[in-house]
């Protein structure tokens, strides 16, 4: 981090480059290209595949908003299909229907970070001849069936946003082995500059108050300032070195709210296939079908008012006031997303979670059930 201070050299450096290459490496992939946010990668994979008006995307409708903001962002449509109740991923032979002459890509988000059905999805876009971009935003270091998230599509996207498996702040990197892809992405991010530009290419300003000139004022397209800093990607590189430590942890975190809660009547745990090895991204339970949103909702805020960070994970994009009111999307359009989304519940989750921190979030969790069932007699 002082070295990324005291370089003079704050963005395109070398500390960007390093944390491309490591990242590519852990996902077995060719190129890295860091990004502000994992919102901005989907939006350059969008763009770098010339997605745009007319064109639709299929994606899943229980998801953060982000994955399905960024088809919006290029003109196109997001084609939304239901999801596996198992894995919250979306159903297979839902995407492979969906699938239209307007289709240009399917966008699958690995759920809480769960890969489940990332190889079928690859499969059903290689038969129709479509690209699959993989937002793995919440999966670094997961694998699935021995494949790194990030390396199932033409191109995956990861987010290190501070509740990530890492962090840079705000920040985000698109994986990819194909490259002319990845030199359209770097260029998009950086206003628009030369496919293959470098920061070594910039001829300095020449002469009080003169212009630099060459390169670094030529913009061949229409891009954005989404660079990552090399302060951001100093912290990344740093979490980089320690990843497999910070994996292990939050690995004894999830296991530690197995073993409290896997017993519970109430409650269903995340559901993991045998052949994923997950990172853990989030610890979302779900209550049983007989419990309301509403209910769901006063055990939130019974877990808040004891000073336990519980939260509402996720809300259906489709029944986001905007989607509804610009897209005309309704309640009903995809039920099992729907009564899902009305039942997950957040605990508290990171990698310091200590064994008493976990005994008190599962009793005060049972505790807001049992006041919940009291109620109903």
């Amino acid at each position: 981090m002082l070295s990324a201070l005291r370089s003079g050299r704050l963005s395109m450096g070398p500390f960007v480059g390093e944390f491309e290459s490591m990242v590519a490496a852990k996902t077995n992939t060719q190129h890295g290209i860091a990004v502000n946010s994992g919102t901005s990668g989907l939006h350059l994979v969008m763009r770098a595949l010339n997605i745009g008006p007319g064109d639709e995307v299929i994606t899943t409708p229980f998801s953060f908003v982000a994955s399905a903001n960024c088809i919006l962002f290029v003109g196109a449509k997001p084609v939304f299909v239901d999801i596996c109740p198992r894995s919250l991923n979306m159903d297979p032979s839902k995407v492979e229907a969906a699938i239209t002459p307007r289709t240009k890509a399917i966008l699958a988000v690995e759920t809480f970070g769960n890969p489940a059905y990332m190889d079928q999805y690859a499969a059903i876009a290689a038969r129709h001849e479509i690209p699959l971009i993989e937002d793995c935003c919440e999966a670094l270091g997961t694998t699935y069936k021995g494949r790194q998230c990030g390396s199932f599509g033409r191109a995956g996207v990861f987010g290190f946003y501070p509740n990530k498996q890492i962090t840079t702040g705000e920040g985000g990197m698109i994986v990819t082995d194909d490259q002319r892809l990845a030199e359209m992405c770097r260029s998009l991010r950086n206003q628009g500059r030369p496919m293959g530009w470098r920061p070594a290419e910039r001829v300095a300003p020449t002469g009080a108050g003169g212009a630099a000139t060459g390169s670094w004022l030529r913009h061949e397209r229409l891009g954005y300032n989404y660079r990552l800093s090399e302060i951001n990607a100093a912290l990344g590189v740093a979490q980089m070195r320690r990843l497999d430590q910070i994996l292990k942890k939050r690995h004894e975190s999830a296991e530690s709210y197995f073993d409290r809660l896997a017993d519970h009547p109430e409650l269903m745990l995340p559901t993991i296939e045998k052949e994923a090895l997950m990172s853990w991204f989030v610890f979302v339970v779900r209550l049983s079908t007989r419990y309301t949103g509403e209910e769901r909702d006063r055990i939130v805020e019974g877990l808040r008012r004891h000073d336990i960070g519980a939260g509402d994970y996720f809300p259906c994009i489709h029944l986001q006031p905007f989607y509804q009111e610009q897209y005309g999307f309704t309640r009903g359009m995809f039920p099992i997303a729907e009564s899902v989304s009305q039942r997950t519940i957040a605990l508290p989750f990171y990698g310091s979670l200590t064994s008493n921190e976990v005994d008190l979030v599962s009793q005060t969790l049972n505790m807001m059930l049992t006041r919940e069932n009291i109620k109903r007699t």
